[in-house]
């Protein structure tokens, strides 16, 4: 019972439900959304982070009701064309860096052709649609974070496809955002940390690249972040564009790893690794060359969006205490 001045008013006490506004219980119109790529590390994220927003439906490459296989372009722009969302989120991509090298044709397929039929099938359609590239755009050179206005120019075969498919959309619809991230891991899935774990458990002595610089930026983050901003580009299509989303701060792999195995051993997991040596990236030959600096500038998302971005220990650590509560390493 509510008693004293927290009582309520009379005149509120008699309101008859029955005459409220249509327009207040029915709402805004309910926004129809279509994610591409549902089971990997973001689309995993986003089905979550989504599905608040509005009807959901969310593919990948094995979905039967719809197609979400980017090998099939037309299939995906039938799809678009069969749903007509509001906002299209593709999650979808060719993302094994080293195996794109010798399949350029697939990789090519998947992250600018099947993203080109994707941008054109939205455009007819009047939809949004979000999209992920990656800091392998750029060459990896100088200390500075790179800004969305720096000059591209991959080291290789996924930076190409990637930045292909930047274009492909930037060309074919005008309502787009594009987030180009970087290192990105999740507690879904394989990740940089699981792998490091393991190995520290069967190895004393470890080698980590020491010389490569970016930010560990989490599923999870990307997801809440797309999701804030189709809210704002609804209501501000001005806004429309290409942004660097990723964690703040900067780290190396190594300085990666050695906060794992801190927090490893705080959480009371044994570990025989006892030295981990800092390794230049030429110690190990990868196909596809890497970029060493992979920062990015985030003043512009979070100048138009109004977020702050949290350091990148804070998602990390948040994995790990996950990792290390939920599952068997």
């Amino acid at each position: 019972m509510v008693s004293g001045k927290y009582s309520l008013g009379r005149k509120h006490q008699k309101r008859d439900i029955s005459k409220v506004d249509r327009a207040e219980l029915q709402g805004a119109p309910v926004m129809n959304i279509l994610l591409f790529g549902k089971n990997g590390q973001v689309g995993w994220e986003l089905q979550r982070s989504l599905a608040p927003l509005g009807n959901l439906i969310a593919l990948d490459v094995h979905s039967t009701d719809y197609c979400g296989d980017f090998s099939n372009p037309q299939g995906v722009a039938e799809t678009i064309r069969c749903v007509r969302p509001d906002v299209i989120v593709n999650a979808a991509a060719h993302t094994a860096v080293d195996k794109a090298e010798s399949e350029i044709d697939y990789a090519l397929l998947l992250n600018a052709i099947s993203v080109e039929a994707l941008a054109k099938a939205a455009d007819e359609i009047g939809a949004w649609v979000v999209h992920y590239s990656t800091d392998y755009v750029f060459p990896g050179t100088g200390e500075t974070a790179w800004l969305e206005t720096d000059e591209t120019a991959p080291l290789n075969v996924y930076g190409e496809t990637k930045l292909a498919g930047e274009k492909a959309l930037q060309v074919n619809c005008s309502k787009h955002l594009i987030f180009r991230t970087s290192w990105v891991y999740a507690v879904n899935g394989n990740n940089f940390a699981k792998t490091m774990l393991r190995l520290a458990q069967e190895h004393q002595m470890l080698s980590v690249i020491n010389d490569q610089f970016g930010a560990p930026t989490g599923a999870e983050l990307l997801a809440d972040c797309t999701a804030h901003a189709i809210r704002i580009a609804l209501n501000k299509p001005e806004v429309a564009g290409l942004y660097h989303l990723v964690a703040s701060g900067t780290t190396t792999w190594y300085e990666y790893a050695s906060l794992v195995f801190e927090e490893a051993r705080k959480f009371g997991i044994e570990l025989a690794v006892t030295h981990v040596n800092g390794v230049p990236t030429s110690t190990y030959a990868t196909p596809a060359r890497r970029p060493i600096n992979s920062r990015l500038n985030t003043d512009k998302f979070q100048n138009k969006f109004g977020l702050v971005l949290p350091n990148w220990e804070i998602g990390v650590k948040r994995m790990l205490t996950e990792i290390f509560t939920l599952t068997t390493i």
